[in-house]
């Protein structure tokens, strides 16, 4: 049985659900929270930056033996003087964090980022990072974050877990795969929510013809104007109708009627370098979270009928896809190398930064030659076979 590799986790807060929850829980308590299979990594400092009335940190920590430090520097190098771990988990998601006036929850990923370079640089050693989610709020952050690790030659992985979880049907594209259009509904808060959307689209419009080139514009609508905007997609009917084939549940009433009149429904229009055009209709209003949530795709591939997939999500507990994330992780540290493209978060991250500015500015078409990002798609293995079964984990007390 190997070591298991130390790691510190750097988190926002850590309470039931949180995303530091379902990510670290698991690294306590075994990928299925049962204790019968226990990730190759081990949990043995964590910095949180908030705590609120039910936090767990503490309780967590007598039960499981790792400490809770007061700072990032304390936690990465365990109290000490130079870093002690082999990687760091930066999990920035949940809290109470102001929003700009985009309607972008400010989470302090950049300034975590900042701050464990700054025990890199003072240490002369790095170790492979993982950014929860997308890599920041704004594109200039995002951007900065990740030149920062390729100055320095350090592995990072960043993203959502949605690449890494089942499709229901099966959809695996091809290398050089001409998809000719594509639509992915979504559902929940627009920029946490549409994160989500957008990189569960991305993972497979990333093999198609000529791989990834990036994106020319981004425009959002909101009411009426957003049904508007996703008829004029390319073979728009044909797409709504195989994605809405997979929807677990909704809303009574018209769909469209429903959808224009929610404060928080939305439709981004994306244009992609390459010429291809893409829609993420996030359907609140009308489409809501059912069994295995609610984040469908469908694309059309020239001269055959669209193909479509459901991102099924296994929740509640124990959000195994997560834990296919976190073994994506695991393969990081093994090997010193990002098993997917950095990329596709940094492209996704600035898609949404985009959108969240369009929608602010009345629809504005936001032209983005700061996204020319190409790429070449890596094989990851998502989720596949029987689903888990929901459980009921014990909660220590707060």
């Amino acid at each position: 049985m190997k070591a298991r590799k130390k790691v510190a986790a750097v988190v926002t807060e850590y309470r039931h659900w949180s995303h530091a929850d379902v990510i670290l829980g698991k690294l306590l308590e075994g990928y299925l929270h049962d204790g019968t299979e226990i990730p190759t990594l081990q949990l043995v400092a964590l910095y949180t930056d908030q705590k609120p009335k039910n936090d767990l940190a503490p309780a967590l920590a007598k039960k499981h033996g790792f400490r809770i430090y007061p700072t990032i520097a304390e936690a990465l190098t365990c109290g000490g003087d130079t870093l002690a771990v082999e990687g760091v988990l930066s999990i920035g998601e949940h809290g109470n964090y102001p929003k700009n006036p985009r309607g972008q929850i400010l989470y302090p990923r950049r300034r975590f980022f900042e701050e464990i370079l700054r025990v890199f640089q003072s240490s002369k050693k790095t170790v492979p990072v993982f950014n929860d989610k997308h890599l920041a709020a704004t594109w200039d952050d995002a951007k900065w974050m990740a030149d920062e690790a390729a100055k320095r030659m350090i592995p990072l992985l960043a993203g959502s877990s949605l690449p890494f979880t089942w499709r229901r049907p099966e959809l695996k594209p091809a290398k050089q795969t001409p998809f000719v259009a594509a639509l992915q509904l979504g559902y929940g808060p627009l920029e946490g929510y549409g994160f989500h959307a957008l990189e569960a689209m991305q993972c497979l419009l990333e093999w198609r013809v000529g791989a990834e080139t990036g994106v020319k514009s981004v425009q959002a609508f909101t009411g009426k104007a957003m049904w508007d905007a996703l008829d004029a997609l390319p073979h728009a009917d044909a797409l709504l109708k195989a994605a809405l084939k997979l929807v677990p549940a909704h809303a009574s009433g018209d769909l469209r009627t429903a959808t224009s009149m929610a404060r928080d429904a939305a439709v981004f229009l994306i244009e992609y370098r390459d010429g291809l055009k893409a829609a993420l209709a996030m359907l609140n209003g009308w489409l809501y979270e059912g069994d295995g949530g609610a984040f469908i795709f469908a694309g059309k591939i020239q001269n055959k009928p669209p193909v479509a997939c459901h991102f099924y999500l296994q929740q509640p507990d124990p959000f195994a896809h997560f834990g296919q994330q976190i073994r994506a992780i695991e393969a990081m540290l093994d090997t010193g190398h990002a098993p997917v493209p950095l990329e596709r978060t940094l492209l996704t991250t600035g898609i949404l930064d985009a959108a969240m500015t369009s929608l602010h500015e009345k629809g504005r078409k936001i032209d983005t030659p700061h996204l020319a990002i190409k790429y070449t798609p890596r094989v990851f293995p998502h989720l596949s076979g029987p689903i888990p079964k929901v459980i009921r984990r014990p909660r220590p007390e707060s």
